[in-house]
């Protein structure tokens, strides 16, 4: 007797439909599964068995062949395991085959016929919601993901025996334990866009050590106008600390935001169980010993790496030095487009990661090259092979580039009992968010200044003729290259929006190149 079920597979970060045929013929008892399946979908055989038996049902007796169609496309994981068991119990008389008409399945069985959360929920949810499924049976750990998706009904139950209790069920009872919620009621509060009058909502308390006002002025800039920044000083000088404040004094996410992060972190594997909408920006911190494929994302299989699940919030790379040349050059392109495109021989797909890049480093091995108090004991030979690490493209591709000193002891004991006084260049979070709305209702398709292209820098940002004679012989003198001159100017519209002006003057060019330190990379820096 042959039975179907419908499932889905993910294939980057798109969902295809799966269609689970399975047929009990007389043979020798054993269970086969056809259709480029992976290992851990093959070990479902497995675990499908033990589950059946555990639930109380009958094992197949006879020969049974699982078919997972397409059959030229390769799946991957254990979301097979409720709909090869559901089908096997239809195909076995032991499930009514109608009931499986227009219900959608995925879940990991557990031996005792549990229900075991798996990724990809929401990409599969809406697959099926767009291909008019009846309804979606998932695990109880993975009904708040599901339900993110509106148009359909999400039927979730613990174990395999409860499941098909509720499917056998009269068709009012069903409709009675369909979980429906909309998505703007699965939206929290405070991940809504934020208008110019809420601005408090991402305002956050300062940091442990808040000894840095210029870092402080340049972490602004990096949130108001989405600009890369690098930060270069000593040991212990507040480099982490000051990275792990951005994520903070960037916008709420709004709703399709946070239904694309979650999106991504679900089929990456990373979003919690019994978590729904993700309702803060990213912020990911790979070590330096991480593979191209850790980073960068891929696989036989493309997955997202750390730079798509920092997609909307902040990468963080500490120790930028370390990091392998090879590994940071892959960087160029996602930083410039914020789009990552994997090719495999039978597919390509795109990451996205639109992410703010915070990269910190030591001056040199030992770190203390350039401290008045601390002699360095490098050799200029191993300061220059230290800094050949970072290729000049990379640098080039950063739009603010920064030196810390190392705090005094008075600086210190300030950020421990709070005694810090207000910094004269501080910039408030009402002024990043009026500096955001500013730009967004200025610049072609609401875009960032950091991702503004050379002709729409002249059209929509009031380039005065005087100002662009000077920016052309500094470019001259500094000897910059046409992406370096460009990010000049967009760091300096950035101030400009910041300080509330229409126009850039010469105050806003000269402190834009302030930020611009290591555009000649020596040993000497």
């Amino acid at each position: 007797m042959l039975a179907r079920c419908q499932s889905a597979s993910l294939l980057g970060l798109e969902a295809f439909p799966v269609t689970v045929e399975v047929d009990l013929a007389p043979g020798l008892p054993g269970l086969q599964i056809v259709g480029l399946p992976d290992a851990a979908t093959q070990e479902s055989r497995e675990r499908v068995r033990a589950a059946l038996r555990n639930s109380g049902f009958r094992g197949p007796l006879v020969r049974v062949v699982v078919n997972l169609a397409p059959a030229d496309l390769r799946k991957e994981g254990p979301a097979f395991d409720l709909p090869i068991a559901l089908a096997l119990l239809a195909a076995s008389g032991q499930l009514d085959a109608p009931l499986l008409k227009g219900l959608w399945c995925a879940g990991e069985l557990g031996l005792d016929g549990s229900l075991r959360p798996c990724r990809g929920i929401l990409a599969l949810a809406s697959l099926a919601a767009s291909q008019g499924a009846g309804a979606m049976v998932v695990p109880e750990a993975n009904a708040q993901e599901a339900e993110l998706v509106p148009e359909l009904t999400v039927l979730s139950a613990e174990s395999l025996q409860h499941l098909v209790e509720q499917l056998r069920e009269d068709h009012c009872c069903k409709a009675k334990r369909a979980r429906r919620r909309p998505l703007q009621h699965a939206v929290p509060q405070q991940a809504s866009t934020p208008g110019r009058g809420e601005a408090q909502c991402f305002r956050t308390s300062p940091g442990p050590m808040t000894g840095q006002p210029l870092a402080q002025k340049a972490l602004a800039m990096a949130a108001a106008g989405g600009h890369h920044l690098l930060l270069v000083g000593p040991p212990g000088c507040g480099k982490t600390l000051l990275a792990q404040q951005l994520p903070q004094l960037l916008p709420p996410l709004s709703p399709k935001e946070a239904l694309e992060i979650s999106r991504l972190q679900s089929i990456a594997g990373v979003l919690p169980p019994d978590q729904g909408l993700v309702r803060t920006r990213p912020f990911r911190a790979p070590h330096h010993s991480c593979t191209a494929a850790a980073l960068l994302g891929g696989g036989t299989l493309p997955r997202p790496g750390e730079l798509s699940l920092a997609h909307g919030g902040v990468l963080f790379l500490d120790e930028l030095a370390e990091f392998p040349r090879r590994i940071l050059d892959q960087l160029r392109q996602p930083l410039e487009e914020g789009v990552l495109w994997l090719s495999r021989t039978r597919l390509k797909c795109a990451f996205p990661c639109s992410i703010t890049l915070v990269a910190a480093t030591n001056p040199c091995p030992c770190g203390w090259h350039g401290d008045p108090d601390h002699p360095c004991r490098c050799s200029p030979l191993q300061r220059q092979r230290y800094w050949a690490r970072l290729s000049g493209p990379l640098l080039d591709r950063i739009d603010l580039q920064l030196r810390l000193e190392r705090l005094s002891s008075s600086a210190m004991r300030a950020s421990v009992d709070g005694s810090f006084p207000a910094s004269p260049i501080s910039i408030t979070a009402d002024q990043i968010q009026m500096a955001r709305d500013r730009m967004t209702a200025r610049n072609p398709d609401g875009c960032l200044n950091a991702t503004l292209t050379a002709s729409a820098l002249g059209e929509h940002t009031n380039l005065k003729s005087a100002l662009l004679d000077r920016w052309e012989r500094i470019v001259q003198q500094r000897k910059l290259s046409a992406r370096s001159g460009l990010r000049v100017l967009r760091v300096a519209r950035t101030l400009a929006d910041l300080h509330n002006r229409d126009c850039i003057d010469s105050a806003d060019l000269a402190e834009a190149l302030c930020f611009r330190s290591f555009d000649l990379t020596s040993a000497e820096t």
